[in-house]
Order: C-alpha cells, then structure tokens, then sequence
C-alpha cells in the first residue's frame, strides 16, 4: 500500500486571511493625491482586487500620466502601506483558527501573494499570523514581485509549491479574488474562493463615505471588475460573482460570513 502524500496549504493574504483592502485603497488614495489626482474611488480600487502592486501602480501610473519611475512610485507607496498595515490590519476570525489548527497539525503551509515581500511579513508580524505561517515558524513566504508573472499568472502559487517541495496536485489553495482564483486552478492545485466582499461584521449594506456613522468609511464601493461581490452601484444589492469563483473546487458565497475554519478542515480532508 503507497503512502498518502503530504497535504500543503497555500494561502493568499490580502482579503483571505486579512481585511487588509481598506488599507490599500487608503494608500493608493493618499499616493495619487500627492501626484495631483484627489478623487480616486473604492470603485476605481475594487478593480486591482487581486491583482499585484507593481501591475497595479504600472496602470494607474500610466492612467494618470504620472512622471515618476515604477521603482520609485513602489517604493512611495509600500511605505505609505506599511505605516497603515503596523497600525491596523485585522485577521479574519475564522482564517485565524484555520491557521492555528493547520499549525498544530504540522500541515506545511505557505503565503503566496501579490504584494510586496516586505509587506507581507509586515502584516504576518503585526497580526501575530508570523508564529504560524512566518519563516522562522517553518512557512514560505512568496511574493508575486519575486516571480515573472503576477495573478492571473500560476507563477507565485507554483514558486511556493517549489519551496515546499510539494507536487502542485498535493496542494490546496485558499483566495478571496478571481484573478487568484484563475492562478490556482492554472496550477494544478485545488481552491477554495471565499470572495472579498468588500466590507467588515456581516457585509451589510453601505453608506456615503462622510458619513461617520459608517465604520468603513468607504461607502458603497461597486465591483466594476467583478473580482468579488461588492454592492451594485447607488444600491445594497450584490453584484453577480465574477464566473472564475464557480470554477473554485470549493466557493463560500458568502464570503468570510459564510466561512468557517471546520468547512475549510472538512474540505481538506483532515478530520
């Protein structure tokens, strides 16, 4: 009788373990503010959901014609991002006990996302994910700046898998974007989409961004890239899920409301 082989968990960071999207769009605002553009939206910011920050900065950078090199328009921005990212990021409850118990379990696990290196073990570090999934607790950390290809592109998730040393086909992905999503399936590896809805609490319904009352402060953002769920235009209704989540081996549609870490450990095959 074969051995099983031995399962690896990857997981995206931002919107998947992470409400860390306020933050971003919060930097990008700021950012392009400074280089003369003070209206960008959260429905402008939905469109990169998932996408890497070096893309993400190369389209606005051209956009708004915006003469400043890539490297040091990065540069600006990541250190907008960190001083937010030390100061406030929060874990998604759930996703927290999913990592503990994956821990504890001795499961190799990895982070496998689209922004910075020095991003992400920010907020690994800030959040306290660092004693699980951090280097130093025997977890591989990859960003997508380290890779050719950002998501859509399977490179970042297959660059994990490698440092692993995992087969593709033994590994399971965790992501909250289509372009994640996408980038999984393009691996060979099996997913489970809990798509970033937009919002904290129960994902209600949103207000006009100056309304104090809101505690996002963000409004009602829209999805004109369809990389999640968020709210129509002007209403509360959900928009549709862009169609790569119904190709997820496993889809929350809810999102982090619906997820729960004994579904992902059930789905997982762990029990």
């Amino acid at each position: 009788m074969s051995t099983p082989r031995p399962l690896s968990v990857l997981f995206d960071l931002d919107g998947t373990l992470v409400d860390s999207e306020p933050n971003y769009y919060e930097t990008g605002r700021r950012l392009l503010e400074r280089y003369g553009v003070p209206d960008f939206t959260w429905e402008e910011n939905a469109r990169f959901i998932g996408i890497g920050t070096r893309e993400t900065l190369e389209t606005l950078r051209e956009r708004y014609a915006i003469d400043v090199g890539l490297d040091a328009l990065l540069a600006e921005y990541n250190g907008l991002y960190l001083e937010l990212a030390r100061a406030s990021t929060e874990v998604f409850p759930e996703m927290r006990k999913l990592v503990e118990r994956l821990h504890a379990r001795g499961v190799p696990t990895a982070v496998a996302s689209g922004s910075s290196r020095e991003a992400i073990v920010a907020v690994l570090e800030g959040t306290g994910l660092d004693a699980y999934l951090g280097e130093a607790a025997g977890g591989v950390v990859v960003s997508a700046d380290e890779v050719p290809h950002g998501k859509p592109a399977p490179d970042v998730f297959l660059a994990a898998a490698a440092r692993l040393r995992a087969e593709p086909g033994y590994c399971a992905v965790f992501e909250d974007a289509a372009p994640g999503v996408t980038a999984a399936l393009a691996a060979g590896m099996r997913c489970a989409a809990i798509p970033y809805l937009g919002g904290r609490g129960d994902w209600g319904g949103w207000s006009d961004p100056s309304d104090s009352s809101d505690p996002s402060g963000l409004g009602d953002p829209g999805d004109p890239s369809g990389s999640g769920a968020l709210s129509e235009p002007g209403t509360t209704e959900p928009a549709p899920l862009d169609p790569a989540f119904d190709t997820a081996d496993l889809l929350f549609t809810g999102g982090q409301a619906d997820f729960t870490a004994e579904a992902a450990w059930v789905w997982l095959g762990l029990s």
